[in-house]
């Protein structure tokens, strides 16, 4: 039997819908403590009066079961206008049915029709199925590339400095 899978932009009724998928998120990265962020914040990023970031909506049979957020970067070597996914996540009932692939074609869409040169995300070095999963899909892992992050007291101190 079919399921039916949609993807469509968010609105601002799924602000809280997403919101706790970013929760599930969270958990299942390990990381429910880092999540401070509230559904008004989600709200004010992506339909404020000057919105940070874009989300897409997955929906199976009718029920919102992922999503896709990002927003847009730029690539100085390539001249070109890139997407940064910052979160994809499918609840675990869900995956298996087509609805990150689903979120991801739609999210190559917008980058061809917006004349990106690639989408770009991290994923955990743990996340083994994740990983597998991407890589299914023809992404490649820049395995030389490291991230890095300031924040907190080091990114105070910096500003101070």
């Amino acid at each position: 039997m079919s399921r039916a899978i949609a993807i469509t932009p968010a609105t601002r009724a799924d602000a809280p819908r997403i919101h706790a998928l970013m929760h599930g998120l969270a958990v299942y990265e390990k990381i429910e403590h880092e999540m401070v962020s509230s559904v008004d914040d989600l709200d004010r990023a992506l339909f404020g009066e000057r919105p940070l970031a874009e989300a897409l909506v997955g929906s199976l049979d009718g029920q919102v079961v992922g999503f896709a957020l990002f927003y847009p970067t730029y690539s100085t070597f390539a001249g070109k206008p890139g997407i940064w996914l910052e979160d994809l996540f499918v609840v675990p009932e869900a995956r298996g049915a087509g609805v990150g692939k689903a979120l991801l074609a739609a999210l190559a869409a917008l980058a061809v029709a917006r004349d990106c040169g690639s989408v770009q995300w991290e994923v955990l070095d743990w996340n083994a199925p994740a990983i597998g999963f991407y890589e299914s899909l023809g992404a490649e892992s820049l395995s030389e590339w490291t991230t890095n992050k300031l924040a907190g007291d080091a990114l105070r101190r910096l500003a101070r400095s």
